[in-house]
Parts: C-alpha cells; structure tokens; sequence
C-alpha cells in the first residue's frame, strides 16, 4: 500500500509540475528576453555614445586609428642549393 501511494505521488507532482510549467513558461521566457535586451542594448549604446563623441568624418573620408607594427624581415636567410635530378 506504501509503494502505490508513494508512485501515486510521484505521478501527481510530475503532471502538476507539468501543468505549472506550461502556464509559467511564456511569462519566464518574456522576462528572460526582456533582461538579454536591456543588458545587449545597454552594451551597444555605450559603443554607439563612444563613436558619437569623436568629430563627425566628412563621407569617403579616411582615417588611421593605429598604425600597425611593422616587422622587419630579414631577407638573407640561408644559401640557395641548386640540385640535379640523379636517374
């Protein structure tokens, strides 16, 4: 009698939980997507603010923020072998 009780319990909580979820779920997942834009849009307004602070750049302008490194390459790098084909 314990044993059929205890699965009787296990299955009603299983459908409750089920059944609450099904309901709850739409509301969760509108918060959820509510909070990923607020954080997303704050973190792409403070990008757009940084690029609206710098002077406004005529059309077909161009401009260089960094120059990159340059690597000096050192042209001697060994001796060139030339070679027969032996047959």
């Amino acid at each position: 009698m314990g044993l059929l009780r205890t699965i009787l319990i296990i299955v009603l909580v299983y459908y409750g939980l089920k059944v609450l979820a099904r309901i709850f779920a739409p509301f969760l997942i509108k918060y959820a997507a509510k909070k990923a834009e607020k954080r997303f849009g704050g973190q792409f307004g403070q990008f757009n603010g940084h690029q609206n602070q710098e002077k406004p750049k005529r059309e077909g302008e161009v401009t260089i923020d960094k120059m990159p490194n340059t690597k000096t390459s050192n042209k001697k790098v060994g001796d060139y072998v030339d070679f027969e084909e032996i047959e």
